[in-house]
């Protein structure tokens, strides 16, 4: 697999339209990504003293965070009516390779800050609610 620039990595939100068109969260310096799933152990006297896991049982979730700039664009916009609203929206991650991740979030924590003679930056986390297609 080749190396892949960090700036390629990018967050979008949808417009909330029937197909959803996509737009890029303008200002972030940095995105990150977890995959997590809850395993169930099926161990017994009969695995041979090895944990033995469920394939394909528990719960899956993805979580994205990430931290930038404030530009005022029109997806931070929407992004910060949702965190206020509580709504649970289209995202999409974008990879260099053409790769996307897409799926239902919603926002769980967008935190605002600026310095005296400095920018306003944010920092925000998405959890993802059902099921978020690798394409």
């Amino acid at each position: 697999m080749a190396a892949e620039s960090g700036r390629a990595f990018l967050l979008k939100v949808g417009n909330g339209a029937v197909p959803v068109v996509y737009s890029t969260v303008a200002g972030l310096r940095t995105t990150q990504l977890s995959v997590n799933g809850e395993m169930v152990a099926i161990t017994s006297k009969d695995s041979g003293g090895w944990r033995e896991l469920l394939s394909g049982a528990g719960v899956r979730s993805v979580s994205v965070s990430g931290a930038g700039v404030f530009t005022g664009s029109a997806a931070e916009t929407r992004l910060r009516g949702n965190a206020l609203s509580g709504a649970i929206d289209d995202y999409r991650l974008s990879f260099e390779s053409g790769e996307t991740m897409t799926g239902r979030f919603l926002v769980t924590r967008l935190d605002y800050a600026g310095d005296f003679n400095g920018e306003r930056s944010y920092t925000l986390s998405l959890e993802s609610s059902g099921p978020v297609v690798a394409a």
